[in-house]
C-alpha cells in the first residue's frame, strides 16, 4: 500500500496524538485505507481514463488557484488590516465552509465502516481523529492552493512578520471551520434521527451556504468609505463576524492597535477555536452513539391528494402524461437531497440580491421610490433559472433514468415541459410572489404591470435556459458531471437576460404604455418559444 508523503508528515508529530489518547498507529492505517480509496474513486467527468482519474481531485485545484489571485490585493498591499484581511479571510473561510459542507459532510457522517471500525478494539476517538484529519488533508491542499501565490507576495511586500502569522490564522481556521461544522452536527444528531435527521443536515447545508453569501454584505457594512479613507464603523454586532477575529492579530502585532475592539477580536481568535477542539473532543462519544440514528429510515408520508390543486394542474398541464411527469418532477425536487443542497442556496440568494440593491441606493437620500425604476432589480431573482435547469438533468440516482426507455412514449416532450413547469410552478413562482408582494409595498402599485412582465420574461428565460444547456433528460446524469463547461454557458446566458431587462428599461421609459406593449410582446414570444421547442413528435 502506498505510502502518502502527508502521513509521512504526520509522523513527526505523533507525540501531538499521543497525549491527546489517540492511537496513532492504528490511525494512520485507516488514513492511509481512506487515502488508497480516494485514489480508486472513479469520477464520470468527461468519461476521464484510469491516469487522469486518479489526479482529478489535485487537478481541480487550479481553479481555487485561480480565485485566490483576488486576494493579492487584500493580503499583499497596504496596512489597514482589519478592512483588508477581514476581507480576505471572509473570502477564504466562504470558500473552504461551501467545499466542507457540499463535499465532505458524508465522511463526517460516514457511517459505512461502522460495521468493520467497530468489531475491533479501536477508541472512537481514534476513528473521529481519523476522520477529521482526512477532511483537513484535503482542505489543507484545497489552503494551499488558494493561499500559496497571495502568501509569497505577501512575504515579500508585508514581511515575515505577517507570512507567518497569515499560515498560523489559516491553521487555526481550517481546523476551527471542521470543528465548528462537527459540534453543528451533534446538536442535531442530539435531537432527530433517521430520515428527519438527514433532512434537517440538508437544510442547515442549505442555510449556512446561504449565510456564507449574503455574509459579505454583513462584513462590507461593518467599513465605510470616508474622502477614500477606510473607516471602521463598530457595532454591538460587529465583534460577531468571524473573520474580524482574525484581522484583529494583524492590527494588534503590526499596527500596534490596542483598542478594547481589537484586543477582544484578538483573544477570540485563539479561545474560541480552542474551546471548540474540547467541546468537540468531549462530545465525540456521544457523536458516535448518535451516528447509528442516521441507519435508521422513516416510511415516507403519501401527500394527500387536493381537487383545487388538481383542476389547476389540468389547466396548467394539458395532458395526462405532462401531469405525471409534472408530478414526478416536483417529487425529485421535493425529495432529492443534493438537488436542493445544490439549488436551494441559490435561490435564497436570488431572493436577497435584489434587496441588497435596495439597501445600496437608501444611502441615496433623493431616491424618490414613487418614480423610481429600481424595481427593475427584480430581474436578479431570475439567477436562480439557469442553476435550476442545470441541475434539472442530474440526480444522485441517475442510474434509475433506465425507466424511461420501457415507457410507451415516441419522445420524451412531456417529461421535459412537465420538469420545467415543476420547476417553475414549485420553486421560482412562489419565491417571485413574495418578492412581489415586498415591492409592491415599496414601490406602490403602480409596477404591477412590470411585475407581470418579469414573471412572463422568467418563463422566456427558462426556456432559453433550457436550450442553452442542451435538452437533457431530467434527473438522467449524475451530479459529477456540472462541470465548468456549464458554468461559462450560465455566464453566457446571463447576455438574454440582461437584453430583457434592457428592452423592459427601453420600453418603460420611451413608450406612454411601454411596459404593456413589452407584456403583450414577451406573451405571444412565450407563447411561439414553449410551442416550438416543445413540439410533439408525430
Amino acid at each position: 500500500m502506498k505510502d502518502f508523503k502527508i502521513l509521512q508528515l504526520l509522523d513527526q508529530l505523533t507525540f501531538i496524538f499521543r497525549k491527546l489518547g489517540i492511537d496513532y498507529p492504528i490511525m494512520r492505517q485507516i488514513l492511509q485505507i481512506k487515502l488508497t480509496m480516494d485514489e480508486r474513486k472513479v469520477p464520470t467527468i468527461f468519461n476521464q481514463n484510469k491516469k487522469d482519474q486518479k489526479n482529478s481531485y489535485f487537478k481541480s485545484l487550479w481553479i481555487y488557484a485561480l480565485y485566490g489571485l483576488v486576494l493579492i490585493f487584500f493580503m499583499g498591499f497596504g496596512q489597514n488590516y482589519l478592512f483588508q484581511m477581514s476581507i480576505a479571510y471572509g473570502m477564504i473561510i466562504f470558500i473552504i465552509m461551501t467545499t466542507l459542507i457540499s463535499d465532505f459532510s458524508s465522511v463526517l457522517l460516514d457511517v459505512r465502516d461502522r460495521s468493520i471500525l467497530s468489531t475491533k478494539p479501536i477508541t472512537a476517538k481514534t476513528i473521529n481523529a481519523a476522520k477529521i484529519l482526512h477532511i483537513l488533508i484535503y482542505l489543507t491542499y484545497l489552503t494551499v492552493a488558494l493561499t500559496a501565490i497571495p502568501l509569497l507576495v505577501s512575504l515579500f511586500t508585508q514581511g515575515i512578520v505577517f507570512f507567518l502569522l497569515t499560515v498560523l490564522e489559516l491553521i487555526f481556521i481550517n481546523i476551527f471551520i471542521v470543528v465548528l461544522t462537527s459540534i453543528l452536527y451533534i446538536g442535531i444528531l442530539r435531537f432527530f434521527d433517521g430520515e428527519k435527521l438527514k433532512d434537517i443536515i440538508n437544510y442547515v447545508q442549505i442555510g449556512l451556504s446561504l449565510v456564507l453569501m449574503v455574509g459579505y454584505q454583513v462584513l462590507i457594512r461593518s467599513f465605510e468609505f470616508v474622502n477614500l479613507e477606510i473607516v471602521v464603523s463598530f457595532k454591538w454586532w460587529s465583534i460577531f463576524i468571524l473573520p474580524m477575529w482574525f484581522a484583529a492579530p494583524y492590527e494588534l502585532i503590526l499596527n500596534s492597535n490596542t483598542s478594547l475592539f481589537t484586543i477582544i477580536c484578538t483573544i477570540f481568535s485563539v479561545i474560541v477555536p480552542l474551546i471548540a477542539i474540547g467541546l468537540y473532543i468531549k462530545l465525540i462519544p456521544t457523536f458516535e452513539r448518535n451516528l447509528q440514528k442516521l441507519l435508521n429510515t422513516s416510511k415516507s408520508k403519501r401527500e394527500k391528494r387536493s381537487r383545487l390543486k388538481d383542476y389547476l394542474l389540468t389547466l396548467l398541464c394539458r395532458t395526462s402524461e405532462e401531469r405525471t411527469f409534472y408530478r414526478f418532477a416536483s417529487l425529485m425536487m421535493k425529495q432529492e437531497r443534493e438537488f436542493k443542497l445544490k439549488v436551494y442556496p441559490t435561490l435564497g440568494f436570488s431572493f436577497i440580491i435584489p434587496f441588497i440593491f435596495i439597501f445600496n441606493s437608501i444611502r441615496d437620500e433623493n431616491v424618490d421610490y414613487s418614480t423610481s425604476l429600481s424595481y427593475l432589480n427584480i430581474y436578479f431573482s431570475m439567477l436562480i433559472i439557469p442553476s435550476a435547469v442545470v441541475m434539472l438533468g442530474h440526480s444522485a440516482k441517475y442510474k434509475a433514468a433506465w425507466i424511461y426507455k420501457i415507457f410507451p412514449l415516441k419522445d420524451f416532450t412531456y417529461l421535459q415541459k412537465g420538469s420545467l413547469k415543476a420547476f417553475l410552478l414549485k420553486l421560482y413562482i412562489p419565491l417571485y410572489i413574495v418578492l412581489s408582494i415586498i415591492f409592491s409595498v415599496i414601490y406602490g402599485q403602480r409596477i404591477i404591470p412590470d411585475l407581470l412582465t418579469v414573471l412572463i420574461a422568467s418563463c422566456l428565460f427558462t426556456v432559453i435556459c433550457y436550450i442553452g444547456f442542451g435538452n437533457k433528460m431530467p434527473f438522467s446524469k449524475p451530479f459529477d458531471e456540472v462541470g465548468e463547461g456549464h458554468t461559462w454557458k450560465t455566464l453566457l446566458l446571463l447576455i438574454p437576460l440582461g437584453i430583457m431587462a434592457g428592452l423592459h428599461y427601453f420600453f418603460a421609459t420611451r413608450f406612454a404604455y411601454g411596459t404593456v406593449i413589452y407584456l403583450i410582446i414577451l406573451i405571444i414570444i412565450n407563447f411561439i418559444a414553449w410551442s416550438l421547442i416543445f413540439k410533439r413528435a408525430k
